[in-house]
C-alpha cells in the first residue's frame, strides 16, 4: 500500500532529498519511459515560488518515493486547484496514482475549493479510468502538434503591418490588453497581469527577438511568442522550437494574421537552427487545427485536463 505524505510541513520537504530534488528524480524516471516531460512549467514555477495554498504530496512504498503530485492553487476569484503527478513506471498499475489523486482532491476540499482539476500528459485509457473513477470528467484536450522546418509557405502581411520584436518595458501594457482580449475565455492565457508577464520575461529561456509583434502603425495587431527547448536526450536528441503563445487582436480577426504570424514564428525558429517546430492547440479550436494541419503539422501527443466541481464547503 502506498503511504502518501504531504511535503509542506517544512521548507525543503521531508528531509533528504529536498522536495525539488525528489520531484526531479521522479520526473526523470517517467521521462525516460514516456519520451516526454512528466510535469508542466506551471508545476516547476510553483515549486520555486509556491502560491498560497499550493502543496506537494509524495507516495512512498517501503519508504522509497515512487510518486509525486503537485496541487497548484489557481489564480482567480474562486478557490481552485490544478493537480499534476509523476509516478515511477513500475508503480503505475498499483494504488499509487489513485492515492496521490485522492490526496490532491482532499487538499482542494480542505481549502474549500469550488473546483479541482487534474492534468495528464500523454493521456490514455488508464488516466481516463483513474479520473472517471473519482468523478472527474474531461474538460479540455490539448494536442501537441509538430512540423519539420522550414515550412513550404510564405507569410503574407496585410497592408501597413510590419513584423518587429517585443520591447520589454515598452510594449508590456499594450501587449497585455491584446493578450487578455484574445484569450478572454482561456483559463491559462487569459487574465494576465504585469506580474505574470514579468515572471515569464524573467525566465532563463526568454528571448525578446523571438517574441514577434505584428505592428499596424504603432498598434499591436497580433503576436507570436516563440520558445526554444534545449536538446534533452534520449527522447529529444535535438533542440525543439515551440510557438509558445500566438494571438490576434479581436479587432484584427479575418486579416490573415494568424497564418502569417505562425509562419513568421516558424521561420524565426528555423533561422536559429531548429529543425522541428511544435505547438499546443485546444482540440476544440477547429480553425486553428485546420490552419496548422494545412502547414504540415501532425498530432504527436494528447494531454487532457479532467475536472470536478466541489461545493466549496470543505
Amino acid at each position: 500500500m502506498a503511504d502518501v505524505r504531504a511535503l509542506t510541513a517544512a521548507p525543503g520537504g521531508l528531509g533528504e532529498p529536498d522536495e525539488a530534488t525528489l520531484v526531479r528524480r521522479l520526473a526523470e524516471r517517467s521521462e525516460r519511459r514516456d519520451g516526454h516531460p512528466a510535469l508542466g512549467d506551471a508545476v516547476w514555477r510553483d515549486l520555486a515560488h509556491p502560491a498560497p495554498g499550493s502543496a506537494g504530496f509524495a507516495a512512498y512504498v517501503a519508504d522509497e518515493p515512487v510518486g509525486y503530485l503537485r496541487a497548484v492553487r489557481r489564480e482567480g476569484d474562486h478557490v481552485a486547484f490544478d493537480c499534476s503527478m509523476t509516478v515511477d513506471p513500475d508503480h503505475r498499475d498499483d494504488d499509487v496514482p489513485g492515492a496521490l489523486l485522492d490526496a490532491g482532491i482532499a487538499h482542494a476540499r480542505s481549502h474549500h475549493a469550488t473546483h479541482v482539476g487534474f492534468w495528464a500528459f500523454g493521456a490514455d485509457v488508464d488516466t481516463d479510468a483513474l479520473a472517471v473513477g473519482r468523478g472527474l470528467t474531461v474538460e479540455r484536450e490539448l494536442w501537441q502538434m509538430r512540423v519539420p522546418l522550414p515550412v513550404g509557405a510564405r507569410a503574407a502581411w496585410p497592408d501597413g503591418v510590419v513584423l518587429r520584436a517585443f520591447v520589454p518595458g515598452i510594449d508590456d501594457e499594450a501587449w497585455l490588453v491584446v493578450n487578455n482580449r484574445a484569450f478572454a475565455t482561456d483559463p491559462d492565457q487569459g487574465g494576465w497581469t504585469r506580474d505574470v508577464l514579468a515572471q515569464r520575461v524573467a525566465e532563463d529561456w526568454f528571448d525578446p527577438s523571438g517574441f514577434l509583434i505584428a505592428d499596424d502603425h504603432g498598434r499591436i495587431a497580433g503576436f507570436c511568442w516563440t520558445k526554444v527547448h534545449p536538446a534533452a536526450p534520449p527522447h529529444e536528441p535535438h533542440a525543439l522550437g515551440e510557438i509558445y503563445v500566438i494571438g490576434v487582436n479581436p479587432d484584427d480577426q479575418g486579416r490573415g494574421l494568424g497564418r502569417a504570424l505562425t509562419i513568421a514564428g516558424l521561420d524565426h525558429l528555423h533561422g536559429r537552427g531548429i529543425a522541428v517546430g511544435m505547438l499546443f492547440v485546444d482540440a476544440q479550436n477547429a480553425p486553428a487545427v485546420a490552419l496548422y494541419r494545412a502547414l504540415g503539422f501532425v498530432t504527436t501527443r494528447i494531454d487532457r485536463s479532467y475536472g470536478l466541481a466541489l461545493d466549496g464547503g470543505g
